[in-house]
C-alpha cells in the first residue's frame, strides 16, 4: 500500500466549499484510480486539516496521477483549493508512506 498525507490550513469560513472542491476531485480520481481519502479537521486550530489517501501502490499512483494531472478541471479545481488556503500559511506539506508488513513467528 502506498499512502499520501497533505498537511494544510484552510480559511475557517471556507470549509464548506473546501469539502465541495474534494468532493468534485474525488470523483475525477475514481475514473482513474482505485483510492480512498480521509479528511481530518485538528481540534486545536480550526484551520488545520490533514489529508490521507491510500492507494494500492506507488507505480499505480505514479501511472494514474500524470494522466489525472492532465485533466482542465483538476487544474481548475486545484487553482479553487488554493484560493482557500490561509495567506499566512499558504504551504501544503506533503509526505509518502509505505506500508511495512510485520512478520510474525507463530
Amino acid at each position: 500500500m502506498f499512502v499520501k498525507i497533505y498537511q494544510y490550513h484552510i480559511k475557517e469560513n471556507k470549509v464548506d466549499e473546501y469539502l465541495s472542491i474534494q468532493d468534485k476531485v474525488s470523483k475525477i480520481y475514481c475514473k482513474y484510480i482505485d483510492f480512498h481519502t480521509m479528511y481530518f479537521n485538528s481540534k486545536n486550530d480550526d484551520t488545520k486539516w490533514l489529508e490521507i489517501t491510500r492507494y494500492k501502490d506507488e507505480e499505480e499512483y505514479n501511472k494514474s496521477i500524470k494522466i489525472i494531472n492532465e485533466q482542465e478541471e483538476i487544474q481548475d479545481l486545484f487553482k479553487g483549493f488554493q484560493s482557500l488556503l490561509l495567506t499566512d500559511k499558504s504551504e501544503i506539506s506533503e509526505e509518502d508512506f509505505i506500508e511495512r508488513q510485520e512478520k510474525r513467528n507463530f
